[in-house]
């Protein structure tokens, strides 16, 4: 038998959360030519934004169309925007010293009939719901996570360190940065979340994973995961990305 062809459904929304006076999270997404993208940005004054909303840009128009890399494979054209979007960054953070030192997490998913590539930098995540099921399918680059995967740190202090805000892998503080690359097959049905560790960082896993099952919209059930998020503390921005596979 064939495997079904499936397309794909989005929705999402950011929020600055309840401690912070301004979002640096952004997020676009472009279903016709398949790629989906949150950032998370970092640094003084206003650059966390302009780094965040910079690699938004760059990828979606790297992307859209597929006009100047249009030679390449979807997951190599993804990771020559990555490439570029860094680029971008450093470049403007380079000649303007007030956004000196600014740079974005990020994750993106590109999709290719069933084809799926996720690809991360920082601790910006994507999950996939299946079959009433979460799975994490990114890693962090994190300090406390390298610590965690070497033993030296269990999950629950790695939740109370005061390091758990440091990264180490960004997009846009170095000359050049290689993302993370999974690939893997999409199933009708599957619903994937790329978020903002504003989420994360409020609730579990299987708090997300039991959001993310109830019967609701993808915007609605964007604004369920935010609102939790922000009932639990709201300590930075949230940003919900969410992509179903349907037959």
């Amino acid at each position: 038998m064939a495997a079904a062809i499936v397309h794909y459904m989005a929705a999402a929304v950011s929020d600055r959360g309840r401690k912070r006076a301004s979002n640096e999270d952004a997020f676009g997404y472009s279903v016709e030519d398949g790629i989906y993208v949150v950032c998370d940005g970092m640094g003084g004054a206003a650059a966390g934004e302009v780094a965040s909303a910079l690699a938004v840009d760059e990828v979606l128009r790297r992307l859209s169309g597929r006009s100047s890399n249009g030679h390449l494979p979807l997951p190599e054209a993804a990771q020559d925007a990555v490439t570029t979007a860094n680029d971008a960054i450093f470049s403007r953070a380079q000649r303007n010293r007030r956004l000196n030192g600014m740079g974005t997490t990020l994750v993106a998913l590109a999709a290719e009939d069933r084809r799926i590539w996720v690809l991360n930098i920082g601790d910006s995540r994507c999950y996939r719901l299946r079959s009433g099921h979460l799975e994490r399918l990114t890693t962090d680059h994190s300090l406390v996570e390298e610590q965690v995967r070497m033993g030296r740190m269990s999950e629950y202090e790695a939740l109370r360190s005061p390091w758990k805000n440091v990264i180490t892998r960004a997009l846009g503080t170095q000359p050049s940065v290689t993302p993370d690359v999974f690939d893997l097959e999409a199933e009708p049905g599957d619903l994937f979340l790329l978020c903002s560790d504003g989420l994360t960082r409020e609730l579990s896993d299987a708090m997300i994973e039991a959001l993310l099952c109830r019967k609701l919209q993808l915007e609605e059930l964007c604004h369920s995961l935010v609102d939790a998020a922000k009932k639990a503390g709201g300590h930075d921005n949230i940003t919900c990305l969410l992509v179903r596979a349907e037959a």
